[in-house]
């Protein structure tokens, strides 16, 4: 009998240790692709990619969540803390801050909302604290009084070796968002229940502004407050919390031009979406949507270019000379522009007549890129950059097949 009882508490606890989180048994060793496997949790797995945290994840979307709570338990918590201790010190309650989160994430798709309910079973952190941390930076931001930039570029046709699309985009905020960056994490879902696989980049938890998808989608916006207007809307989804939605949705760019033209925005955005073969920039007001299309290359900035809105007030300087440089760069690289070579491109800082911010000095406060990505969206291929760290190449294609 007591051999018996033995053996069924095994049976009980073996399920139990084969979802551990178990970095002991990831053996550190660089795997075949390209990473290191530093931790697995159930069909959740966390590598490191040079100086970035790279997590995938696999299942249902609470059990993708189980999976990024359990994997970024530490982090989670961390930035959690971070963020609780700067609101209380700059004078926030915490009803104010979780109404503030609620209200962010209050239309958003059930998915979503499982995913958060997930990493707040394994994080020890609470439902209400994991929503704060998705909307966490941009109330961090709205203290310091700090508007976004952001800039991106795509090209493709006569300016592109092999005629496909090679996009980048900039995050430009002021340098107060350093303290998110040791929490910076690619992360990919791999859903099973037929949707498209997505990546983010961005502080782990947090609202993603950065997306790409399996089929091979992007998508990102630029802050528009100064074109747009800073009406906002009560009773529409956060936009940009639908970005998520979108890329599980959509798999070419018809469906996604679709989806982006029918949403409407509930404060002032241009929307930023490419795929294989094309790209678009979209225009938004809390009324209107412009949709801009181009003959082998677009970029955007921080204010519209449509004339047919037919503004009053002239766009900030620093945003019409950083669309201006990347369309100039286009140009003087025409026909030669892979990935390495935008890379390159995106390394010219604002300074040297690029788009790149590296601390620097605007309004009074310094600035940086953020973080930068370059993407191929045909091959699923990445290029990512957090502001004073190198950049780090990661085929997504291998990671959406994980």
């Amino acid at each position: 009998m007591r051999i018996l009882y033995i053996f069924i508490v095994l049976a009980l606890v073996a399920p139990a240790m084969a979802i551990m989180l178990t970095p002991e048994n990831a053996d550190g060793a660089d795997t075949d692709i390209g990473l290191k496997k530093v931790a697995v949790f159930g069909n959740g797995i966390r590598y490191e990619a040079g100086s970035y945290h790279v997590v995938v994840l696999s299942g249902t979307y609470r059990e993708m969540g189980q999976q990024f709570g359990a994997l970024m338990k530490d982090e989670l918590r961390e930035e959690y803390a971070m963020l609780r201790s700067h609101f209380t010190a700059s004078g926030y309650t915490e009803a104010e801050v979780s109404e503030y989160a609620q209200t962010a994430t209050a239309f958003q798709a059930k998915r979503m909302k499982e995913i958060r309910a997930g990493i707040a079973e394994m994080s020890d952190l609470s439902v209400d604290e994991v929503n704060i941390l998705y909307q966490g930076p941009i109330v961090y931001l709205t203290t310091f009084g700090a508007k976004a930039g952001c800039s991106f570029m795509a090209v493709w046709g006569d300016y592109t070796p092999d005629g496909s699309v090679v996009l980048s985009r900039n995050y430009d905020l002021p340098d107060v968002f350093s303290v998110f960056y040791p929490y910076y994490t690619l992360t990919i879902y791999n859903p099973t229940d037929g949707s498209n696989g997505v990546a983010t980049f961005g502080p782990a938890g947090a609202r993603p502004e950065t997306l790409m998808n399996s089929a091979g989608l992007f998508i990102a916006d630029d802050n528009a407050a100064d074109s747009g207007g800073e009406i906002e809307i009560a009773g529409r989804p956060d936009l940009i919390g639908e970005f998520f939605r979108m890329m599980l949705d959509y798999s070419d760019m018809d469906e996604l031009d679709a989806g982006i033209m029918s949403t409407r925005a509930n404060t002032a955005w241009i929307v930023n979406a490419a795929g294989p073969d094309r790209a678009y920039s979209y225009e938004e007001t809390v009324y209107d949507i412009k949709q801009r299309e181009g003959a082998g290359v677009i970029a955007a900035a921080n204010h519209f270019v449509d004339p047919s809105w037919r503004l009053a007030a002239p766009p900030a300087e620093h945003s019409t000379s950083r669309y201006a440089n990347l369309l100039r760069l286009a140009e003087e690289n025409r026909g030669s522009i892979d990935g390495e070579r935008m890379v390159a491109i995106r390394d010219v800082q604002v300074e040297e007549c690029g788009a790149t911010f590296r601390h620097s000095m605007l309004g009074g406060m310094l600035y940086s890129s953020e973080h930068q990505v370059v993407y191929v969206p045909e091959t699923r291929m990445l290029w990512m950059k957090v502001v004073d760290r190198d950049w780090q190449k990661v085929d997504l294609g291998n990671l959406f097949s994980v």
